[in-house]
């Protein structure tokens, strides 16, 4: 049976969508890694030849969605997305949960080992990278092309100037953030 490769990007940042590939590769890719071990030149590169080169499937769950739903249901949900679309294949996610989905199995580091993980790795990480670009110009006050939404000093200073926008993650409460009563 094929394999098909499961991946995500931006399970963790304050703002920005949760992105999750699976992928099928036809042929070989040189190159391939976890992508945050990629430069992001090369995962341009590389997300090219993937898309040419693989059965895929992206599926990508809102702030909004994921502040209603949780994060866990939004991966379970992603997951689920990813079996139907793509059909018959044998399911290797990232990590070491399967937020209650049957039918795949799980594998640590399995970005930076098997490349039809890599290659779901970089769809992820590109996809979501490209969509905070796009979100930036939207909102520009927040430096999200640079932070691409993850929790820098720079990110949550702008927090404090200007408050949650739209896409920030209202359910992600940071120690931070929260009024102190000293």
């Amino acid at each position: 049976m094929v394999l098909c490769g499961i991946d995500e990007a931006g399970r963790g940042p304050l703002a920005g969508p949760l992105t999750i590939a699976g992928v099928i590769l036809h042929t070989p890719i040189d190159g391939l890694n976890d992508s945050k071990k990629l430069t992001e030149k090369k995962r341009e590169a590389l997300f090219e030849l993937i898309r040419e080169n693989s059965t895929y499937h992206i599926a990508r769950f809102s702030a909004a969605q994921i502040d209603e739903l949780g994060l866990s249901a939004c991966l379970a949900a992603g997951l689920r997305e990813i079996m139907a679309a793509i059909g018959e294949a044998d399911y290797l996610y990232d990590g070491n949960s399967k937020f209650g989905v049957s039918g795949l199995r799980t594998m640590v580091k399995a970005d930076a080992t098997i490349p039809e993980v890599s290659a779901a790795s970089i769809l992820a990480k590109v996809t979501r990278d490209r969509e905070m670009v796009e979100l930036a110009l939207l909102y520009p006050q927040y430096g999200f092309e640079g932070h691409k939404g993850y929790g820098s000093a720079e990110h949550i200073e702008a927090i404090r100037q200007y408050g949650y926008c739209e896409i920030h993650r209202k359910s992600f409460k940071l120690k931070i953030l929260q009024p102190s009563l000293f």
